[in-house]
């Protein structure tokens, strides 16, 4: 199943959603995230958001310790993603696409007797999330940009497509490499939380400069 598309509204977006703690996980608007549901909660998770008219997931971090928290506190932002595409596997798992479409902010939880967790939501501090961001055009030094994601990806020996990337929108760019980059919760977090796409694009340059150096600096750059 795919290609399902509703246009994303704040005015009229549901105050409860389905909510998906995932540590490490990062959805921005306007970004992507596939998904493998394979945990009973999680697969009536997605069939009762599949039977809504936004399809939405509340995609959100745990904070603190991963071994400690059993996932029961979370941070106050996170990102909705709509269920764009969906197929089911031979052995009954699901694999979702995610489109980001807001950010928003956890008001409280909500306890009933669904196996999933779920929130109430506020969405008015985002209300820039739908609009079409402003870009940094001759302000944005996409060469030198490019060249600190170089020396990044070749210090934590990762791949990717240079040529796609670098005929990429700048948010596309910026939310890329904000969700596939190696970051801590807590970097994946402040990128989330950047007020817009200039700001998230100052805190990623920040953060690619100093895990590229540090990184150098122990010896991982040959």
């Amino acid at each position: 199943m795919t290609g399902m598309g509703t246009r994303f509204s704040i005015n009229d977006a549901p105050s409860v959603i389905p909510i998906f703690p995932l540590p490490g996980a990062l959805l921005l608007p306007r970004g992507r995230l596939p998904l493998n549901i394979f945990e009973p909660r999680y697969l009536v998770m997605i069939d009762d958001a599949m039977k809504t008219d936004q399809r939405l997931i509340g995609m959100i971090q745990p904070t603190g310790d991963a071994e400690k928290r059993g996932c029961k506190s979370l941070f106050d932002v996170g990102c909705a993603g709509r269920i764009t595409t969906l197929s089911e596997t031979d052995d009954g798992r699901y694999l979702i696409g995610l489109s980001g479409v807001s950010r928003f902010r956890m008001a409280q939880e909500i306890e009933g007797f669904s196996p999933y967790r779920q929130a109430q939501v506020e969405w008015s501090d985002f209300v820039l999330d739908t609009k079409t961001p402003r870009e940094d055009g001759e302000d944005f030094d996409r060469e030198g940009f490019l060249a600190l994601v170089d020396r990044y990806f070749q210090a934590k020996s990762l791949e990717t497509d240079w040529d796609a990337f670098g005929k990429a929108s700048e948010e596309t760019i910026v939310n890329a490499l904000c969700m596939i980059c190696p970051f801590t919760e807590q970097e994946k977090q402040a990128l989330l939380e950047a007020e817009d796409l200039s700001a998230r694009r100052k805190t990623l340059d920040t953060l690619l400069t100093i895990d590229a150096a540090g990184d150098e600096g122990a010896g991982g750059l040959q």
